[in-house]
């Protein structure tokens, strides 16, 4: 039976400066194949070598990168897995060629980097390893992709930020969208209807239970080099996340021939 393992712990928080952007990175063992979901930004390259070091492994050792979408915080390490293939749904390969220029989570450089990349374009019901298939959640990107893994906790979704944290599972609203939001909420309510367990892209590990949100895994975090005390740092408890749907739309959409 295959398992699901946290390599690197998501996060929800965000800053008044800019978006820390700390997404999940998820490995897939217990097959004949290892699978690594999301690869993070540059910010936590440094962590990824040593996470997989504490399990007796090293990049090498990771066979199948899944990329979810290709939006910068999820994508920038796919290259220090030097035996890795790159599964990615064909729709985002395609809209990281020509990104909407008000997207600003794809980089015009994102397609430059995945050209580098061992490609392999999959879809719905695409096996990556027995027990472990790709999921369309299509809405927060054109081509967002889900692994769902047969674990003997039952049926594990890791979700990419088709849905972000454990909140959006109760709200079925994606706080970002960047392609099609009736979609988006579509893809939300399937992974809510499928899974036993949900991995979100910026969240911890959750189940819905009831109507209410039950965590898996305890939130570990320490912030260093500051503090509540530190003169400037400030905390704002009525903070709430705010949608936002991209503007111009329709445009890349008949640009790029995309449905």
């Amino acid at each position: 039976m295959l398992k699901v393992d946290v390599l690197l712990e998501g996060y929800a928080f965000q800053t008044s400066v800019g978006i820390v952007g700390f997404c999940s990175v998820i490995l897939i063992e217990g097959g004949p194949k290892r699978v690594l979901v999301d690869t993070a930004h540059v910010g936590r390259r440094i962590y990824i070598g040593p996470a997989l070091e504490q399990r007796g492994l090293t990049p090498a050792d990771i066979d199948y990168v899944v990329i979810t979408h290709a939006h910068w915080d999820h994508i920038q390490n796919w290259d220090i897995f030097p035996n890795a293939s790159v599964l990615m749904h064909r729709n985002e390969w395609l809209y990281s060629q020509r990104p909407h220029p008000n997207d600003w989570a794809t980089p015009s450089w994102t397609g430059d980097s995945l050209r580098q990349a061992r490609i392999v374009e999959v879809e719905e019901g695409y096996e990556v390893i027995p027990g472990c298939r790709i999921i369309e959640l299509i809405g927060h990107s054109p081509g967002s992709i889900g692994v769902e893994v047969e674990t003997e906790q039952g049926l594990c979704i890791i979700t990419g930020d088709a849905l972000h944290f454990a909140s959006v599972a109760l709200t079925k609203q994606n706080p970002l969208v960047f392609w099609d939001d009736d979609l988006a909420r579509k893809s939300i309510e399937r992974v809510v209807q499928r899974a036993d367990i949900i991995y979100p892209g910026h969240d911890r590990p959750f189940r819905v239970v009831n109507g209410q949100v039950e965590y898996v895994q305890p939130l570990r975090i320490t912030m260093l080099g500051f503090g509540p005390e530190t003169t400037g740092v400030a905390f704002d408890p009525n903070y709430k996340r705010q949608v936002w749907i991209m503007p111009g739309i329709e445009e890349q959409r008949a640009r790029l021939g995309l449905d």
